[in-house]
């Protein structure tokens, strides 16, 4: 029988912050999840409540029935401490008010987050609440793991308000935010959809083994369960009227294969798609060659024979990976989900560029 592959948990590689409406979903606009490296650490301690202890004793004074019910698990206390005094991380995290500032020209404001401002008095810090996710290197023999090279960690409710001293001194300023976490079952597979085990969201924490990590990212950012929009997800498991895969003409040194959808996909010659689950010769990465009307045809070595039709199957889907146009040139059309991944840079135009102070009361506004 098959056992884990043993490793340890060393440095931490970054951390992503998301925004939780009132029901604990997580929230998808341009402001609602952050990502960055600078942080010093994240601590969590397991909080239990001692269960009674029972005992009762005979008229001899010796003890004649003893019990001890189980300590339970109640909820796990936190801290965050991060190396910078970073004004829209706090804001997600702990409200008050984020003050922005004009650094380019009239004709073209930038509007740059250039401080915060702490919640007024008798304000609630934390809002609804946030989502924390926290990415470690897997270390294995002395080595970063060739499998599953990291550890992804979950805390999917949580609740935090700025802690700690704040010292203006010859050194570091303490930037430290302190709270408590529960489950959250309405975290799921998480804001991009990498997170395998949605029943584990109902827990106060957990970790997986991962293939991924948000490397050498800062920012905010729009996550999507891929990395572009998804054209076609077939409704049922014989959905050959909406896509038809035709390997009948040679292109180049491979063959040709042409996926036929119900609607005009926008997708464009030089586009880089994912194809899934329409079938083993079909399945993978590859450039558009060319398209024409509802017809997309890419070139698939895997093809050893022409195939006429294919029925795919019910999880059938292509994605968008790279594009050589704008994201926001495509359109939705008919049976056509539109997505797509949006990076915003911290203090981006995608705020209200209209105001020079966003006003974010508590962590849960969205101040777009």
């Amino acid at each position: 029988m098959a056992t884990q592959e043993y490793a340890a948990s060393i440095q931490g590689v970054s951390i992503r912050v998301t925004r939780l409406d009132a029901a604990g979903n997580l929230m998808t606009g341009s402001a609602d999840s952050y990502t960055t490296s600078a942080f010093m650490r994240v601590s969590f301690t397991p909080e239990y409540e001692e269960g009674d202890e029972i005992t009762e004793k005979g008229a001899n004074g010796v003890v004649c029935v003893t019990y001890k019910a189980p300590d339970t698990l109640k909820r796990i206390t936190m801290e965050l401490a991060i190396c910078e005094p970073d004004p829209e991380l706090s804001a997600l995290i702990s409200g008050g008010l984020l003050l922005r500032k004009n650094l380019n020209t009239a004709a073209d404001p930038d509007h740059k987050s250039i401080g915060w401002a702490a919640p007024g008095v008798g304000d609630d810090p934390a809002g609804n609440g946030v989502a924390l996710e926290v990415w470690s290197h897997a270390v294995k023999d002395g080595k970063k793991a060739s499998v599953l090279p990291y550890f992804h960690w979950v805390f999917p409710f949580v609740k935090m308000r700025q802690s700690g001293d704040r010292v203006i001194e010859n050194g570091l300023m303490a930037n430290t935010f302190e709270g408590y976490g529960l489950g959250n079952a309405a975290f799921q597979s998480g804001p991009d959809g990498r997170w395998e085990f949605p029943v584990a969201a109902e827990r106060p924490y957990a970790y997986a083994r991962a293939d991924w990590a948000p490397t050498g990212l800062n920012g905010f950012y729009t996550w999507t369960d891929e990395t572009g929009p998804v054209y076609f997800t077939s409704a049922t498991a014989t959905d050959a009227s909406s896509i038809t895969v035709d390997s009948a003409a040679a292109l180049l040194s491979g063959t040709a294969a042409t996926l036929t959808f119900s609607a005009n996909p926008n997708i464009v010659a030089g586009d880089s798609i994912k194809i899934e689950n329409v079938g083993t010769p079909f399945n993978g990465t590859f450039a558009v060659d060319s398209i024409v009307g509802n017809t997309v045809t890419y070139v698939s070595s895997g093809i050893t024979a022409d195939i006429s039709s294919f029925n795919v199957s019910r999880n059938a889907k292509v994605t968008v990976v790279n594009s050589v146009t704008e994201a926001a040139s495509y359109t939705a059309t008919t049976s056509l989900d539109a997505g797509g991944s949006t990076y915003n840079v911290p203090g981006s135009k995608d705020y209200n560029a209209d105001n020079s102070i966003d006003n974010i009361i508590a962590s849960n506004e969205n101040p777009s």
